[in-house]
């Protein structure tokens, strides 16, 4: 008998045929040779079943039903794949072992346990756990494969992690939907992080704008000239601001102090998925799950850099030698120059900014492989060249700074400056021809409130301190205090690492990885999933949350079930589901604590007020404005906004005063309705059929009304054959389920966008001109232009500003 591999993809399962067995015979569904017989998953082929599979009574949602609690979970296999599950199946038959060649991580491990329990394999259980899939990384994984046993706290920390998401997830979903008549989605991570976004939004509405100035100078010493920043107290009068420049202006003053700093900037650090997602949304405005599919293609298809999904910034001493030959891979390509200058006596085994053992688990920081890259998109050699880049750095010097700090006195005022002199480049060499573009994104992002300007320098700068200087030039500038910046998906994705928390330091941020919100594998999917249940929409770059998200949050909180929202205590569980991983925590203990706060859950709902239905209707607010006036809002739009939203609403009190269809609240509904598809993705890492809010009915609307809608126009997303069709809230493809994320939001920039009007954008690229809101929530006449025919991400084309 043979030796069953079980990839967890039909490419990766080429890959390793390839690699061990060339010869071998493909038969569509798996590939067979003398020794092995290879096969693959396709992504998670098993799920947790839906409650109506432990009682008939759980297909209407009915809140004294709750909570539901399975003494033991029942698998389902997807209908979907199911054929593929039948042939692994038949193949376990006629083999004597199997091998776990699914993705070396806590999902592959899970999906591969799926299947075992479900088939009810009792074969012998190797496992293949590798970081690329090159061919010498396959064979040489193979002749090191561990024994399954070696991984059974991971089984029982994704199992944990499964069925909490399950139980919190369905129990939540119910019990609030029921109660307040209106689907929501509840899950145990999406929930803390829709509360990281409620907390900011309400930072910026209660945030309230103050003028203040700064009173700048320039000296004069010779042939040197310097800024400075004045270092009183702020001042919020601008007569006083500017007696005091010209008070200042013209007169001499003294060296109060000196100092001369030699300095070093090493590189940062190599990434990890979490970091690679930031920084490809801070510069190419890519979302996190757009950088996820990116990677992870790069990865599997294209085979030029190691797993992605990864949380770890290091590698360890057998890394350092593969970093080498990758290295001298790329002195072949379009990076050769770059590579011909590297030192790679620079990366070795004592370098513990790059070789860290005890800081690398499952996998090594993404690096680029031997494998030269070819054939790769736009968007894939974005990706591919920031990690790339971050990988040569390392080859290279710390850059050498003299950082001069002055205290310069004039009529017994004080200025401070800062001046940052570059003696050699190292390392940010890789990076000049980006510079200018980096400057550019950096000026946009500063932060407010900062202390004196940091004057960057390549030329000589000296001073004598026992001389004294001229005050040539004075400004007082007027300055606004401004409000926390709404989030990203990049900085969102920087407060979930961190639990909620703004984790500057880099040493702290590494410790709380463990206690993160979600992994790095699944906090695109949640971020994704807050977008389809209508709780967050985009605003360029910017994430809003919208009137549902804020009363869901208000509701959970409002119930008394805090808890639930709460980012620091979710990244607990997470910390406690690591520990049980590495065999520290019982998986028994944490699921008896995850039921115990299930019931509390159904127990505070049940006795909470019912919300009014009008409490979840309403615009989701502008991010980039603290507060809007009711002038500025009708010259952005919203008016017309709020003309459209009213019928809309008048159809839906119609519809339901009607009986076209019962609420979860009161009626029956099928398996695979809206709603039970909505909180069917309580496993929150894992795929699940969910209708996008793009193209969904509202809840309860009859199917058949759906699927007589005419489709606006063709699906602009290359490769897909949907149609554009209006849902509730947004324009989305017809295609969503085989994976199509298009969607234009009807609510965008400030405008209401019509069927008219969204046929005419995709089919011209951009609408006709017409007020609009712009990033930074300014009112501007423009264009709305279709940025990326892959996702309906919108940009605004000012014409001028109101």
């Amino acid at each position: 008998m043979k030796t069953l591999i079980i990839a967890e993809k039909p490419d990766m399962g080429r890959n390793i045929a390839a690699a061990i067995d060339p010869k071998a015979k493909n038969h569509r569904t798996y590939i067979e040779g003398e020794q092995y017989i290879i096969t693959w998953a396709i992504g998670h082929l098993i799920g947790l079943a839906e409650p109506d599979a432990y009682d008939d009574k759980y297909k209407k949602w009915n809140f004294n039903d709750l909570p539901i609690i399975p003494g033991t979970f029942k698998l389902v296999p997807n209908y979907k794949t199911k054929d593929q599950l039948k042939v692994i199946a038949e193949l376990a038959k006629r083999s004597k072992e199997l091998v776990n060649a699914c993705d070396a991580g806590r999902e592959g491990q899970h999906i591969f346990s799926l299947i075992q329990r479900h088939l009810k394999l009792r074969h012998p259980v190797k496992r293949l756990w590798i970081s690329d899939l090159t061919p010498e990384t396959i064979r040489r994984g193979f002749a090191e494969l561990k024994e399954g046993s070696e991984y059974d706290n991971l089984t029982k920390a994704a199992r944990a992690r499964s069925e909490a998401d399950w139980l919190i997830g369905m129990n939540g979903s119910r019990a609030f939907t029921t109660k307040h008549n209106e689907l929501l989605s509840v899950g145990r991570v999406q929930t803390p992080v829709l509360a990281i976004l409620y907390d900011r939004q309400k930072e910026i509405e209660a945030f309230r704008s103050s003028k203040f100035y700064e009173v700048e100078a320039l000296f004069r010493q010779g042939e040197t000239e310097y800024k400075g920043l004045w270092q009183g107290e702020r001042l919020t009068d601008p007569d006083k601001a500017a007696a005091l420049a010209a008070k200042l202006k013209g007169k001499p003053g003294v060296i109060a102090s000196y100092e001369v700093k030699d300095t070093k900037e090493y590189p940062f650090r190599l990434y990890d998925l979490t970091l690679l997602q930031r920084e490809a949304n801070a510069k190419y405005g890519y979302s996190a799950k757009k950088t996820l599919d990116i990677a992870q293609s790069l990865y599997e298809k294209h085979k030029v850099i190691s797993y992605p999904r990864t949380n770890s910034n290091y590698v360890t001493e057998q890394n350092i030698a593969e970093m080498h030959r990758s290295l001298d891979q790329l002195r072949g390509t379009s990076y050769g120059d770059l590579a011909e200058q590297a030192d790679k006596r620079l990366v070795h085994k004592n370098n513990r900014a790059v070789c860290n053992p005890a800081k690398v688990e499952d996998h090594h920081a993404i690096l680029p492989t031997h494998k030269k890259a070819g054939g790769l998109s736009a968007d894939e050699q974005n990706v591919y060249d920031l990690i790339v880049r971050r990988f040569l750095s390392h080859f290279y010097p710390a850059a050498e700074y003299k950082v001069h700090t002055v205290l310069t006195e004039v009529e017994r005022e004080t200025f401070k400056s800062t001046i940052k002199q570059l003696l050699s480049l190292g390392w940010k060499v890789i990076y000049e021809d980006q510079k200018k573009e980096q400057a550019k994104r950096k000026s946009k992002t500063d932060k407010e409130g900062e202390e004196e300007p940091e004057e960057e320098i390549s030329t000589p700068f000296s001073l004598n301190a026992k001389e004294g200087v001229l005050c040539a030039k004075t400004a007082a500038k007027e300055k606004e205090t401004q409000p926390p910046k709404a989030y990203t998906e990049g900085t969102l994705l920087k407060a979930m690492e961190g639990a909620g928390k703004q984790v500057e330091d880099e040493e702290l941020r590494d410790a709380m990885k463990d206690s993160g919100l979600g992994t790095p594998a699944t906090r695109a999917s949640v971020i994704e999933r807050l977008k389809q249940v209508g709780y967050i929409v985009m605003q360029g770059k910017r994430i809003v949350i919208t009137q549902k998200g804020r009363t869901a949050v208000e509701l959970i909180r409002g119930a008394g079930v805090d808890l639930l929202t709460s980012p620091e205590m979710t990244g607990h569980w997470e910390r406690r589901l690591n520990e049980i991983a590495r065999g520290l925590a019982s998986d028994e203990a944490f699921m008896a604590n995850v039921k115990k706060f299930t019931n509390l859950i159904v127990d505070k709902v049940r006795v909470q007020s019912k919300a009014d239905k009008t409490a979840f209707e309403g615009e989701a607010p502008s991010a980039g404005a603290a507060k809007r006036t009711r002038k500025t809002r009708a010259a952005a739009g919203s008016g017309a906004n709020e003309a459209a939203a009213a019928p809309a609403a008048k159809r839906t009190r119609a519809a339901r005063s009607a009986g076209a269809a019962k609420t979860p609240a009161s009626g029956t509904r099928s398996r695979r309705s809206t709603a039970a598809a909505a909180v069917g993705g309580a496993a929150e890492g894992a795929a699940q059929p969910v209708r996008a809010a793009a193209g969904a009915a509202a809840p309860g609307a009859p199917a058949q009304a759906e699927a007589a809608r005419p489709g606006i126009a063709a699906c602009p997303r290359p490769g897909c054959g949907g149609r554009i069709i209006m849902g509730r809230r947004g324009y989305g493809c017809t295609e969503y389920k085989a994976g199509c994320g298009f969607v234009i939001w009807k609510d965008s920039f400030g405008a209401s966008l019509s069927e008219t009007a969204v046929r005419f954008l995709i089919e011209k690229g951009r609408t006709a001109l017409m007020q609009l809101t712009d990033e930074n929530g300014r009112p501007v006449e423009g264009r709305l232009a279709l940025a990326d025919r892959s996702t309906g991400r919108l940009t605004v084309e000012s014409v001028s500003a109101t």
